[in-house]
């Protein structure tokens, strides 16, 4: 623990300020603090082969998951979370406020219909390829237009700067794999959750694809902090309290 209170608190109050309150500190000027959570099976997959993911961690994770999104401006995810889960990004397992809905859809594949396009429960925005059609706005949908990368994907820090001029301070990533993995490659995470179930799926959809290394030593670190949620055991991996040069993650 970081923290210190003047009254004495119960342990599970205790507990709760030292998941939550790293989630509260300040962010940069030129970009939102980044957290990001999957839960992942004890043999590594978040999903079986055919995308089904609802629910591999339990009950305890899933609120967890709410507390999140409550304490966040914004909760992000990426266009094939959306097609897989048609998910409202809500707060609805604990009080407080909806965050801002933030899709990563560079191509514009996305259909109209999904939940978080007419719900009307929060705002949404879509974080589209500067060079694609944006698609239509309305009162409760805005299209970012976001530069692409060499490689061709949405350029992660000029998407985070486009979110802190929004006034986003603090984003809440819940997937996928492939969006998570991307933003670590870019040094865009400070704090990794993951959510480790008991449960063997034995093939399915690995947690995360990084670029593949030669030797250990080549491996991210963090320092890592571990929460019990049940029958899950929670690991928060603080990629912000890494070096510079440590994992390619800019600190």
């Amino acid at each position: 623990m970081r923290w210190a209170t003047r009254i004495e608190l119960d342990p599970a109050a205790a507990r709760l300020l030292d998941l939550y309150l790293p989630v509260l500190r300040p962010a940069p000027a030129d970009r939102p603090r980044v957290s990001a959570h999957l839960a992942q099976s004890l043999d590594g997959r978040i999903a079986t082969t055919s995308g089904c993911s609802q629910w591999l961690s339990g009950e305890e994770d899933l609120v967890h998951a709410h507390r999140m999104r409550a304490l966040s401006d914004a909760v992000l995810v990426g266009a094939g979370t959306v097609e897989a889960d048609d998910p409202r990004l809500t707060v609805r397992l604990v009080p407080g406020p909806n965050p801002v809905r933030v899709v990563i859809d560079a191509g514009g594949r996305l259909e109209a219909g999904h939940k978080l396009f007419g719900d009307g429960a929060a705002r949404t925005l879509v974080l589209h390829a500067a060079d694609v059609p944006p698609p239509p706005a309305t009162d409760q949908v805005e299209p970012v237009a976001v530069p692409r990368r060499p490689c061709g994907t949405l350029d992660p820090h000029q998407a985070l700067r486009q979110l802190r001029a929004r006034g986003i301070r603090r984003i809440f990533v819940e997937g996928g794999g492939v969006t998570v993995s991307k933003l670590i490659q870019a040094g865009a995470v400070d704090r990794l959750q993951v959510a480790i179930a008991p449960v063997l799926l034995g093939s399915g959809r690995p947690v995360l694809c990084l670029p593949e290394i030669d030797h250990l030593d080549q491996a991210i670190r963090p320092p890592v902090r571990h929460f019990i949620m049940g029958a899950d055991i929670l690991v928060e991996c603080c990629l912000d309290l890494l070096p510079r040069n440590a994992g390619g993650h800019p600190g």
